[in-house]
């Protein structure tokens, strides 16, 4: 076989690409005769059995295999007898790359980004894949909008991914590669956005969203964000346009409903979400950057009840591509096992996250994937201050670290007030499933006047010592004691281990 046929091969039978990608591959490679190479790789295939494909694909030729086994002779003989057929391989592939290397001299290169960025490249899912596989994210969204087939709009959205010519505004989420795709991305929206048109392109981790005007080619902008093992609630959402009072989101074809809520009222339902037929929403309010907390506006999403039965969530825009899933871990109940992170759409959830959601503003543009605020003790308080709950709020990003807030909210606060921030610390393992146990500690002033220094711990905490402003001993997950004004103390928590604990923030 000639070198463009062999190529042909190998491209069909082990890359699985169709015979227009693979034609249009050869043809940027500067064979002749693309149709004749593609017509000897068919004869070959057509062997029963789907032998070509089955040889190709084996472990014994795969470069990144390690063989490993017993040293007997009957091992090594057969390994001799392997090894000679893959050196006669490797002898064919080298004579391949060579032939097409000097078949190519006269013509122009076809780097790998350049290659993909050819629009019949892209993959498309099956409508209705979601419904029949058990990986329920990304790589099942099928390809939405008015202008999927549009070869043009897509040539330029992968050219500029590949490539951003001059004059495009780029941006990046925090750790996120600007490389073009190795292998061609899937497609899963071109269509026009109010002013704009827009393709949405993903690559197996990261996130493309190109737009331009609709007026005209011009005024181009590429956003690239990770999604690293997105679910099936951190890949529900995307954001279609950055508006600064609303966004369209396009939403995944699982979710069977949709609505808004603001986060500061608890107590009013969601309100239902239109959307159109292929998945954009009707714009959503922006929630607002900076110092102003008048509303925290999220999405509240229902998957389709042919994956989850009753599943609803809370996701949270925050400027990146992805919203913010939101979730809530109840307070310990005595004599159960730990609670583990639940959706935040139950009342407790709702009513803690009220106290937490002005924190939010403070995570946008951060590659964001997840908050879970964990409300890991209650405590009552001296001097008619009521019940305190204290929360850890962890805050986990797409590229892996995670900052935690813990915060301490009473009972005698309205029902929308920012809950009091006692610690912040930033990259931390703290409230999460590799830092279990957590304890905190802050000055707290009394209704009647008088400061108290208040400490608490996580279910695996027996005993609390602080030493500082004062110095005490006591048994149990809580403590209060009197205090001078602003307290500045030390707590160590002992733990159920045998082991100790610093409050979390300590130096």
């Amino acid at each position: 076989m000639s070198a463009a046929a062999r190529a042909a091969c190998l491209l069909r039978a082990v890359h699985g690409l169709s015979d227009d990608a693979v034609h249009h591959l050869l043809e940027s490679a500067g064979v002749a005769d693309p149709a004749a190479a593609l017509h000897t790789a068919r004869l070959l295939e057509a062997v029963p059995g789907g032998a070509v494909a089955a040889l190709l694909s084996s472990q014994e030729f795969d470069a990144c295999a390690l063989q490993v086994g017993p040293t007997d002779l009957l091992r090594r003989s057969r390994r001799t007898r392997l090894g000679l057929g893959v050196a006669a391989i490797g002898l064919a592939a080298a004579t391949l790359v060579v032939t097409l290397a000097a078949d190519t001299t006269s013509g122009p290169s076809a780097p790998t980004a350049e290659a993909g960025a050819a629009p019949t490249n892209v993959v498309r899912t099956a409508a209705e894949a979601w419904d029949n596989t058990s990986r329920v994210d990304f790589t099942a969204w099928p390809a939405r909008g008015s202008r999927v087939n549009d070869k043009k709009l897509l040539g330029r959205a992968l050219s500029t991914w590949a490539r951003p010519p001059a004059g495009s505004r780029v941006r990046l989420a925090p750790a996120t590669s600007a490389a073009a795709p190795t292998n061609a991305p899937l497609l899963l929206y071109a269509g026009d956005v109010a002013d704009r048109t827009v393709v949405l392109l993903y690559d197996g981790t990261r996130l493309a969203r190109y737009s331009e005007s609709l007026a005209s080619a011009e005024n181009t902008e590429l956003s690239v964000a990770r999604t690293d093992d997105a679910d099936v609630t951190t890949a529900a959402a995307v954001a279609l346009d950055s508006g600064k009072s609303s966004t369209r989101y396009l939403l995944a074809p699982w979710i069977a409903e949709a609505g808004t809520r603001d986060l500061l009222r608890p107590d009013v339902l969601a309100r239902p979400l239109r959307m159109l037929k292929d998945g954009v929403t009707k714009p959503v309010p922006t929630m607002p950057a900076g110092g102003g907390c008048d509303s925290r506006p999220v999405l509240q999403l229902r998957s389709s009840e042919r994956i989850a039965e009753h599943h609803s969530f809370l996701l949270a825009g925050l400027g990146d591509l992805s919203p913010v899933h939101l979730t809530y871990t109840a307070l310990p109940g005595r004599g159960r096992p730990p609670h583990q992170p639940r959706e935040a759409t139950g009342t407790a959830a709702l009513v803690a996250w009220a106290h937490q959601a002005c924190a939010l503003g403070s995570l946008g543009n951060m590659g964001m994937r997840a908050v879970n605020a964990w409300d890991f003790a209650e405590q009552h308080l001296p001097d008619g201050g009521g019940q305190a709950v204290w929360t850890c709020a962890r805050a986990d990003t797409w590229r892996g670290p995670g900052d935690v807030t813990v915060a301490l909210r009473t009972s005698r606060d309205a029902p929308d007030a920012p809950a009091l921030t006692v610690a912040h610390v930033r990259s931390t393992a703290s409230c999460s499933r590799f830092g279990q146990h957590i304890a905190a500690t802050t000055g707290w002033r009394s209704p009647g006047g008088h400061w108290y220094v208040l400490a608490a711990g996580s279910r695996a905490v027996t005993g609390l010592s602080v030493s500082g402003s004062v110095s005490a001993s006591e048994e149990g997950r809580t403590l209060a004691l009197p205090a001078p004004r602003q307290p500045h103390v030390k707590v160590v928590a002992r733990l159920a281990t045998g082991g100790q604990m610093d409050a979390v923030g300590s130096p």
